[in-house]
């Protein structure tokens, strides 16, 4: 094959000779992509090609498809190779791609699904033969952190209906190489369309109330001017620091985490009868009825778990909001579950990882799992149409700019 492309270059006198539909360059890109795609079937099947490794052991090649890939330089036809199961993936061209780029989109995208540097390193000198340093690799998903500093930066809307917050924590080294463990805080809102939209992302130290301050400060600096209702876990300080940034929204606190928090106070052997008497106050259909069984579970259990009752009460003006709103509020706002998804989705991409070596090094790497992950929100929310209608009317003051 060597051979005949140094002929076939040898021979080239005219562009068409080089890029045209037969050209030598065309031959040279076609022929190396198809190399590439077996090497990734043989790795995917774990052995090579007629080896008799493969006989009867549950999947094998199972011939060719054509493909037509669009470049720069116009169309180039390939052979991708296939399995017997269909379960074969390649990651140089993917199943439905119809476009090739320059190999830093490939690194990019391993990089987004979790792979270390030197992973990627490995990956791409084992299956492609080309040999990159762990340098290089970081030096093209650096690339990465300026895009992220733009989104960070973009200006928002003036209004969303709901903000879910939270944060996450990774361990990171420090710029004395210390390792510590970080916050990544996350906003996510729901935009007056009932689209999810992710605000920023912002890495700081363990998590707490004056950093959450600083982040509300910047969302207001970047032209948000209401919130309707926050939804957050039970970090003390919070609902106290978006009421001084945003003094019209409401809190809602996770009813979640509050059940969580409850329990660590009461036995094992009482959970059970405990959380059945539990449930009756935040399932129950009105404020009032949710505060007679809260009572009915003051009376049963205090004398035993009196700091477990304690804290609901405590809590209660902020645990309660969403009492006044019809089940299909309800049920998006009493936990903080949306964003926690986000943070699964997070942790799936960042599970290879033990330590960052930076912050930005875990700030590119939430972004992009960020970008991925928002792909999946050209919808709106269930039941958003009856939702804003609902709004309409509880905050109808504050809809006179849409």
């Amino acid at each position: 094959m060597i051979e005949q492309l140094k002929a076939d270059l040898s021979k080239a006198k005219t562009y068409d000779d080089l890029m045209g539909k037969d050209g030598a360059i065309k031959k040279i890109i076609a022929q190396s992509l198809e190399q590439m795609l077996e090497s990734e079937l043989t790795e995917h099947l774990g052995y090579e090609k007629y080896s008799p490794i493969g006989k009867n052991n549950g999947n094998s090649r199972n011939g060719k498809t054509h493909k037509s890939l669009k470049n720069d330089n116009g169309e180039i036809e390939i052979s991708v190779p296939r399995d017997r199961n269909g379960e074969f993936d390649p990651i140089i061209v993917k199943k439905y791609e119809k476009t090739i780029g320059p190999i830093e989109n490939k690194i990019i995208s391993m990089y987004a699904k979790g792979m270390t540097t030197r992973d990627i390193q490995s990956h791409i000198t084992e299956l492609y033969g080309i040999d990159i340093s762990p340098t290089l690799v970081s030096n093209i998903t650096d690339k990465i952190v300026v895009l992220a500093e733009q989104w960070q930066s973009r200006p928002l809307e003036k209004i969303y209906p709901i903000v879910f917050f939270d944060a996450i924590h990774y361990k990171v080294r420090d710029e004395s190489k210390k390792v510590i463990s970080k916050a990544a805080y996350t906003c996510l809102a729901v935009d007056i369309e009932g689209h999810k939209d992710l605000l920023g992302l912002w890495v700081g130290e363990a998590e707490g109330s004056n950093f959450w301050l600083n982040v509300l400060t910047e969302l207001k600096n970047r032209g948000v001017e209401d919130i309707f209702i926050a939804s957050i876990d039970g970090l003390k300080g919070f609902p106290e620091a978006i009421n001084f940034v945003f003094s019209k929204a409401e809190i809602q606190l996770c009813v979640i985490h509050q059940i969580r928090n409850t329990l660590k106070y009461v036995a094992s052997k009482d959970q059970k009868q405990f959380m059945l008497e539990l449930k009756e106050v935040y399932k129950a259909p009105t404020e009032e009825a949710a505060l007679l069984n809260l009572d009915i579970l003051e009376n049963n259990w205090a004398n035993k778990y009196s700091l477990a009752i304690r804290s609901w009460k405590n809590n209660w003006s902020n645990l309660a909001t969403f009492f006044k709103y019809p089940q299909e509020i309800r049920t998006v706002i009493y936990t903080t579950n949306a964003v926690e998804s986000v943070h699964r989705q997070f942790r799936k991409v960042t599970k290879s990882r033990s330590l960052f070596p930076n912050d930005d090094a875990l700030k590119k790497m939430l972004y992009l799992a960020y970008r991925d992950l928002s792909k999946k929100w050209s919808m709106p929310i269930q039941n958003w149409a009856i939702i804003l209608s609902n709004f309409s009317v509880y905050f109808k003051e504050r809809f006179h700019d849409f």
